[in-house]
C-alpha cells in the first residue's frame, strides 16, 4: 500500500527524469478510489526563447500526474493553469 510520501517521491522522480525542469514542487495529492492524482509545479526554460537563441528565462508550469496503486504512472499532462492556487495576486 502506497502512502502520500511515496507518491510525492514518485512524482518528483518521474518529472525530473522525463522533462527538463529545475524544481519540482508537488502542490496537490489526492487518492480517488485506487488512483493517485497529483499536481506539480515545475520551472522550465521558456522553449520560445530557447528556439530563438535568446537568453533563457524560467517559466512556471503545472503538470497533472495519475498513478495506480503500485505508483506506475498511468497518465500525465501539462496544464494551462491551476485553479487551486490562491488568486489574490501571488
Amino acid at each position: 500500500m502506497s502512502n502520500i510520501i511515496d507518491v510525492k517521491k514518485a512524482v518528483n522522480k518521474f518529472l525530473k527524469e522525463n522533462i527538463k525542469c529545475y524544481d519540482v514542487t508537488v502542490i496537490k495529492i489526492e487518492k480517488v478510489n485506487e488512483i493517485w492524482k497529483a499536481i506539480a509545479e515545475v520551472y522550465e526554460d521558456d522553449s520560445f526563447l530557447k528556439a530563438m537563441n535568446m537568453p533563457p528565462k524560467q517559466v512556471r508550469l503545472f503538470y497533472s500526474i495519475k498513478m495506480d496503486v503500485k505508483l506506475a504512472i498511468t497518465s500525465f499532462e501539462r496544464l494551462n493553469s491551476f485553479e487551486g492556487l490562491d488568486s489574490t495576486g501571488e
